[in-house]
């Protein structure tokens, strides 16, 4: 009897996890800004999706322990889906889209960042030039804008930026 209630307890939580849904964007952000807010931080937001390998990248590079600290004393990061696969689309953030086209970002490629103050507004993008989205940096042009980027939106020191640099420009090699 107890393997047979174990095997109906595994098969809910297992229909409960399949058939969860993903988080609206509103959800997602509400938190992030209210911690941006309460430890005086900015929010970095990017919209990113599962097949893509640039925006793996810029996870991985965020997320070095060389910089990581760094860019967690100045940002709170935030993660939306969009552009997913059509067998994939239960991946989306409702609302995801939207917030992407409210802030001109749509059909500019992924991954494509937004630095947003605590309530939202936006203070800079990924698009380095009209039409040019940075996505995650590697180029020399690239990480110089980035790293102008974070210098304008963060208390980074001048030899944090600089580890920031090279960890980026390591994504063109």
């Amino acid at each position: 009897m107890k393997y047979i209630y174990s095997v109906l307890v595994a098969l809910l939580v297992l229909c409960y996890v399949t058939n969860a849904q993903t988080p609206a964007a509103d959800a997602v952000l509400k938190p992030v800004y209210a911690k941006a807010a309460k430890e005086n931080k900015k929010v970095l937001l990017i919209f990113h999706a599962s097949w893509c390998g640039w925006c793996r990248k810029m996870d991985a590079s965020l997320a070095d322990s060389s910089i990581k600290k760094a860019i967690d004393k100045s940002y709170e990061i935030a993660h939306l889906t969009v552009y997913e696969s059509k067998d994939k689309t239960e991946l989306e953030n409702p609302g995801a889209l939207e917030v992407l086209t409210k802030f001109g970002g749509a059909d500019k490629g992924l991954p494509y960042w937004f630095v947003l103050d605590a309530n939202g507004n936006k203070l800079a993008d990924s698009q380095y030039k009209p039409g040019e989205n940075t996505g995650c940096p590697a180029s020399a042009e690239e990480v110089a804008y980035f790293i102008g980027v974070l210098s304008k939106t963060s208390s980074l020191k001048e030899d944090e930026l600089k580890k920031v640099a090279q960890r980026f420009r390591k994504n063109e090699l």
